[in-house]
């Protein structure tokens, strides 16, 4: 042992939050080491906003916190410290420039995810951090006094009197993520809340999803709603709404989906109701007058070949069968009230969902390090002095569209700022 190099600061992941982290504590002054068990790093940052990187989102904080459904309060500490606006003048700084998109997301102009990563390992390197890839970690002895030890799977240990925990959570696993730190945070005295998957699809086995009749097919800008079991709303999401082979997906289910979850957990159910207003900005009756005008309007076709204009052609014959009404009979021949049955399905169109696809597969991993035991304002452990904890692998969790990778950021910079400082004010002989 006495023969390694000894340094200031371990980080364990390589991934935005233990990047991030590695530069903070390189940039106080401290001689880190970044170990990462896989051949690269970034591989997350690499794919995350569909390979573009949605470095963050440019929101004002309070709106920032209520896209963190998953503890968002505890971020208050660490944005004070490093937020959105910290994190866009970083990336701008190192000659990378972005651009706002839709919903405040920020992205890089050449809407390359590579630009960034290569741009953030290159100032981790400039800072003086040592990169060990290809290294995976077996186990950490804890040691406040001498120094904690991570015992490296060649057989090595490397010491230092800071720790960062920064390996992610369950989700994505092939970018390196497969929950390898839950059983060292446990080790260190920490419990680990229950892990769960979010955003992430939803499946379904409703006839016309299992016979594939609308696969494909995408509603923009619609409203998803998921319902308890006497009906009554316990949220509600808008955007697009894309039909799977084995449920739903697109941004709004994925920001629904956790409470697909915890909805069937609650009530002990098979399935959970959603409903679908496939028109939100037209109150129920605006939208019989549109559809009643247009029908009567061109009164001698068949509303078949009238809706087909104003609902997408595939989703049509479902909603017709759903209300009962003949597609064949011409708007002279259509009762107001059967349209009325039919613009009620167009405002609720009812899915039974049965769950979610794996935490495996899900964007996000719900669940993890209980924040109760960390100190918001430096990312430490309260159990055990010297350890740090950043980005996925606590019970933190946002929405996509850049709220993840900004609290992966943000605790990744406080984790690291806080461990050099440790480390320098208490160096191990």
């Amino acid at each position: 042992m006495s023969n390694n190099e000894q340094y200031d600061v371990i980080v364990i992941g390589g991934g935005p939050s233990g990047l991030m982290a590695s530069y903070a504590a390189g940039y106080q002054g401290a001689r880190v080491l970044l170990v990462d068990k896989g051949n690269k790093l970034g591989r997350k940052l690499a794919i995350s906003g569909g390979g573009r990187c949605n470095v963050t989102n440019r929101i004002p904080l309070e709106e920032m916190i209520k896209n963190i459904p998953g503890n968002g309060r505890f971020m208050y500490s660490p944005f004070s410290i490093y937020n959105n606006e910290h994190i866009i003048s970083f990336f701008e700084d190192l000659g990378i420039e972005l651009k706002e998109e839709d919903r405040g997301r920020m992205f890089p102009v050449t809407d390359k995810a590579k630009d960034v990563v290569e741009a953030l390992i290159q100032k981790v390197r400039e800072v003086g951090t040592d990169i060990r890839v290809n290294t995976a970690v077996k186990d950490i002895s804890f040691d406040e006094n001498m120094g904690h030890s991570v015992h490296l799977d060649s057989g090595e240990a490397v010491q230092a009197p800071s720790v960062i925990i920064a390996v992610g959570g369950k989700s994505v696993p092939h970018t390196g993520s497969t929950g390898d730190g839950y059983a060292w945070a446990e080790k260190a005295g920490h419990t680990i809340t229950e892990l769960y998957p979010t955003e992430v699809p939803v499946t379904s086995d409703e006839p016309f999803i299992k016979e594939k009749r609308v696969q494909g097919l995408a509603l923009r800008d619609v409203h998803i709603s998921v319902k308890n079991p006497k009906g009554k709303s316990i949220m509600t999401h808008e955007g697009d709404v894309l039909f799977t082979h084995f449920g739903l997906s697109g941004p709004a289910v994925l920001r629904c989906s956790q409470y697909v979850i915890k909805a069937k957990k609650k009530y002990q159910v098979h399935d959970v109701p959603l409903d679908i207003d496939m028109f939100p900005e037209e109150s129920m009756d605006e939208l019989l007058d549109r559809l009643w005008h247009s029908v009567r309007e061109e009164g001698s076709k068949q509303i078949k070949n009238v809706l087909n204009k104003l609902i997408p052609e595939r989703l049509l014959p479902i909603l017709l069968e759903r209300a009962e009404l003949d597609g064949s009979v011409t708007g002279h021949q259509c009762a107001k009230q059967h349209l009325r049955t039919f613009t009620e399905k167009l405002k609720a169109f009812h899915i039974k969902a049965t769950g979610t696809l794996s935490i495996e597969q899900a964007f996000v991993t719900g669940g993890g390090v209980n924040i109760k035991e960390i100190h918001p304002k430096s990312m430490a452990s309260k159990k055990t002095n010297g350890l740090y904890f950043c980005g996925e692998i606590l019970d933190i969790h946002g929405y996509t569209g850049g709220y993840n990778i900004t609290c992966a950021f943000s605790t990744g910079y406080v984790a690291g700022t806080s461990a050099a400082q440790h480390a320098q004010q208490d160096i191990v002989v």
